[in-house]
């Protein structure tokens, strides 16, 4: 019984450990996969389809707008 007791008590305190580190950390990982994600979305799109063309044109300009290239 002793042992169950104990290992009841490491558990809530592992729990609790987890609970009070939260998400720190995970955030970066988590954008990183969904731009994973996209790339090979885009990347398959663009290799079979027009749709890729119209996607990196889309690009492209948006780039373009933003740091003021293509003028």
């Amino acid at each position: 019984m002793w042992l169950r007791d104990r290992a009841d008590r490491a558990t809530a305190r592992l729990t609790a450990r987890a609970e009070a580190r939260g998400d720190r950390g995970q955030t970066s990982f988590e954008y990183l996969g969904i731009a994973v994600v996209i790339a090979v979305i885009i990347g398959v799109l663009a290799g079979t389809t027009d749709i890729g063309d119209k996607i990196k044109t889309g690009i492209t300009d948006t780039i373009n707008r933003i740091t003021g290239g293509g003028k």
